[in-house]
């Protein structure tokens, strides 16, 4: 019995330009090259101007002596400047890539230089290894659509302007206590400011007066604005029709599961990406442990934190709201079991790996309908509408 080899074909047997975009907010650097052992060709542009990007890469088709017609694959950095560049490069028939840049591998037997001109050229290499098949090179990023990236903005300015209020809050407190005196900061604060007192009867300085209602009103305005944008995903919640929409009363249904939390789960994962397996899915959100080992030294150094943080944040909120909301579930009684009885640094790392078991729970309850074990389920449609508003 004779073994046979498979023998990958490359695409390298077609003439491919490869160009890698290094971004900044004035300049851009694109490195061309036609493969490896070729020197590259650097050339540096106006930042965001597409008709001298394909300028340069018909330039650079005549500088390797490519035809017009060639196939062209490009690839920059994840960053500020979003996706808009990927779209646009798309349109333009460039098969792009944006990488992950925790993702790219570094030397560490040396201090390395590092320049816009070296990142150009280190990208442009290894985008022609990932071409010819070498898939582990790094780590390519998923592209939301226009309207799903759009969906993700409504809980993102939600999650500032509350951290905005917290701060705004601590702020006042503060500039009272430095005066020995607090006071309720409610919609009467500049009525009772005009009233407090001093350890010596002296009346607050005008000046911090002055300060501290400036703080108010950008506070008021704050929390106009939460409250706009909460009722605007209350109606959202119940009136929308869509499969994303689905999802997240599905997911509140779940007791212990929130507007919060089903609405960020849906809108940055499980709406629009597909995921392949569990793995995965923990890795996206950063929950993936992070072992070291080396000879006789193995210990863990904690979870990797490399995917979304808004998520991750998130999850870590509801395993510490399922304990409390649904103790009879098989996850609960497994942290309880396994962690429950340790100290609170051991209670602060068990509630990971519930975050972890419980964001796979919930995936697999979106997709196949199962419930996760032990779990209640809110079944009056009243109490849905109640929670969502």
């Amino acid at each position: 019995m004779s073994a046979t080899r498979t023998v990958h074909s490359t695409p390298a047997a077609s003439p491919v330009l490869y160009v890698a975009f290094e971004l900044s907010w004035g300049t851009w650097k694109l490195a061309f090259s036609v493969g490896p052992g070729r020197p590259p060709r650097i050339r540096s542009i106006p930042a965001r101007c597409h008709s001298v990007v394909m300028s340069e890469i018909s330039k650079a088709k005549l500088r390797f002596g490519l035809p017009q017609d060639a196939k062209v694959v490009s690839c920059y950095e994840a960053g500020r400047d979003g996706f808009w560049l990927h779209r646009q490069l798309t349109h333009e028939g460039i098969e792009n890539l944006v990488v992950d840049s925790a993702s790219i591998e570094v030397s560490r037997r040396k201090r390395r230089a590092k320049s816009d001109r070296l990142d150009g050229v280190k990208l442009v290499s290894m985008l022609i290894r990932w071409h010819h098949g070498e898939r582990n090179v790094w780590s390519v990023v998923r592209v939301p659509t226009n309207s799903d990236e759009d969906r993700r903005q409504l809980h993102r300015e939600l999650i500032e302007l509350k951290t905005d209020r917290t701060e705004l809050l601590n702020r006042i407190k503060g500039l009272m206590a430095g005066l020995g005196l607090s006071v309720v900061i409610d919609a009467k604060l500049p009525a009772r400011l005009a009233k407090l007192r001093q350890w010596d009867g002296a009346e607050v300085p005008p000046g911090l007066k002055g300060r501290i209602l400036r703080q108010f009103e950008r506070l008021q305005l704050v929390v106009r604005h939460i409250r706009e944008l909460e009722a605007q995903r209350a109606r959202e919640i119940r009136e929308d029709p869509s499969a994303q929409g689905e999802q997240i009363r599905r997911l509140m249904t779940l007791r212990g599961i929130g507007a919060n939390g089903s609405w960020l789960l849906v809108r940055e994962f499980f709406g629009w990406r597909q995921i392949r397996n569990r793995r995965e899915l923990a890795s996206l959100a950063g929950l993936t442990p992070t072992p070291y080992n080396s000879g006789e030294s193995q210990h863990e150094q904690g979870i990797s934190k490399a995917g979304n943080r808004r998520v991750r944040w998130m999850m870590v909120q509801l395993a510490w709201g399922w304990l409390r909301y649904q103790p009879k579930s098989k996850l609960s009684r497994w942290y309880q079991r396994r962690f429950g009885q340790g100290n609170s640094r051991v209670r602060k790392i068990g509630i990971v790996a519930l975050a972890r078991k419980l964001l796979i729970a919930l995936w697999k309850y979106l997709e196949t309908g199962d419930v996760p074990a032990g779990a209640e389920v809110i079944k009056k449609k009243i109490k849905l509408v109640k929670q969502a508003s």
